[in-house]
């Protein structure tokens, strides 16, 4: 099953740089102004390896990718960045609160080198679709760098915690590294080079599927690269640099794992007319109407809701909806509605999601958006906030907002392993893992 590797990563040199300077949220995450942030806080700040800028007057010679060539090699002769003496796995840890909540929550993983598997071996699954454009990217910057910044973020189920068991072992000292990003998260490191504590790690992941949390396309490129090389040297070496590819590893049973909502906001809709879509819906679902002033009685009405029906003990798939004019609608799926019937091609698992019944009980039926308008972006876009989503309609910007309640992680975990993939833009694993906290370069 799953192979694990110690290696000895390449790390910025905190007597050199301020690590909260230099370190950067995953390249996919970046705006633009988060992108001139980062360049502008440390001529060491990772961005131009992880998300470089283009110029119009770029050549081959001259571009972002070998931009971010030279400055990995600048920066290590420089003693910027430093290899660690010995392999190591390193126990990662991850202190946050909960976004628009007061609960602290604490993730613990560790970092390690994970064999690159096709996904037809049975032994990674993704859970969901990724597009050609941010692979091609990757795919180049990987050609040239020969180095990955950025964490695959892997799950793993270990009911039993034995893994879980090693780490709190290893973190009870300092840690190594500390360092607190943007978002208020608090990041630590604790380098583990101890060959038999290392090898409790590679047993205790010996007998372990992987399903691919976040990094979907960074996985896919390191499987294409290996297949270049592959081609390119004639042969397959196991044991070559470009079969492993840096990864983060976390128990699917673990407390500290949160996944937010990320909310529909609907525009570009001609014609659209909320009383006639809503009363296309009512065959398969009751609704109740709150009027409220603000976002934060809108969410309050949704889990109060909720909460009211799980204490009746009811199967429920609610999902908020507002269209402006102060009042916060609520969906509930009838009980009488056949899923089976009504979504005959549609797996018993997805079923139960909330995001699968709004986008085809709801969008597709009720206002013609096809799974192929989704993917395109005609008409749906995404947001992480409630708030956000909301305001989008009240400053007429959006004409509905589709609330959603986050996906849970033995459901990612269960689709995934049954070889199935969620819709788009589903799971929103929060926090996101820093980049440049450890560097796996293949020529190292």
């Amino acid at each position: 099953m799953a192979e694990i590797f110690p290696f000895p990563a390449y790390r910025y040199n905190s007597q050199r740089v301020e690590l909260e300077r230099v370190l950067t949220q995953p390249y996919d995450k970046i705006t633009t102004a988060m992108q001139e942030r980062y360049y502008a806080a440390s001529p060491f700040n990772l961005i131009p390896v992880e998300k470089g800028k283009s110029f119009p007057n770029d050549t081959p010679g001259n571009n972002v990718y070998a931009r971010a060539t030279r400055k990995l090699a600048e920066w290590t002769a420089q003693d910027i960045l430093v290899r660690d003496p010995a392999p190591s796995i390193y126990s990662y840890s991850q202190d946050y609160i909960v976004p628009g909540t007061h609960t602290r929550r604490l993730r613990q993983g560790f970092i390690a080198l994970g064999r690159v598997e096709d996904y037809a071996d049975g032994v990674v699954f993704p859970h969901e679709h990724t597009l050609a454009g941010p692979k091609a990217d990757r795919l180049e910057l990987l050609r040239k760098t020969r180095a990955e910044t950025g964490q695959l973020f892997m799950l793993y189920d270990d009911p039993a915690g034995r893994i879980d068991e090693l780490l709190a072992k290893t973190s009870r000292v300092p840690a190594t590294v500390e360092v607190r990003d943007e978002y208020d998260v608090t990041h630590r490191l604790w380098p583990i080079s101890d060959p038999a504590i290392v090898q409790q790690f590679v047993t205790g992941m010996a007998d372990k599927k992987l399903v691919i949390a976040d990094g979907h396309h960074r996985y896919e490129t390191a499987l294409a690269f290996r297949d270049e090389c592959c081609r390119s040297g004639g042969s397959t070496d196991r044991n070559a640099p470009y079969e492993k590819a840096m990864m983060t590893f976390f128990n699917a049973g673990g407390r500290g794992l949160t996944i937010l909502p990320t909310h529909r906001v609907l525009s570009n809709l001609a014609g659209f007319d909320f009383e006639r879509f809503r009363s296309q819906l009512t065959p398969n679902f009751d609704w109740y109407a709150y009027p409220f002033c603000d976002a934060s009685e809108c969410a309050a009405a949704y889990h109060d809701f909720r909460k009211d029906l799980e204490g009746r003990g009811r199967e429920h798939h609610v999902i908020g909806m507002f269209a402006g004019k102060g009042t916060f609608y609520l969906f509930l799926l009838r009980r009488a509605a056949d899923l089976n019937h009504l979504l005959p091609d549609v797996s018993l698992r997805q079923q139960q999601l909330d995001v699968v019944l709004l986008h085809r009980l709801m969008l597709e039926r009720g206002l013609g958006i096809t799974a192929e308008a989704v993917a395109a972006e005609k008409h749906v876009t995404y947001e992480r906030e409630m708030d956000a989503a909301v305001a989008a309609v009240d400053s007429g910007r959006a004409q509905l907002a589709c609330l959603l309640n986050p996906v849970r992680v033995e459901q990612v975990m269960q689709i995934a392993l049954a070889g199935e993939v969620l819709p788009q833009k589903s799971t929103d694993f929060y926090p996101k893992l820093l980049s440049g906290l450890t560097i796996y370069r293949m020529d190292g």
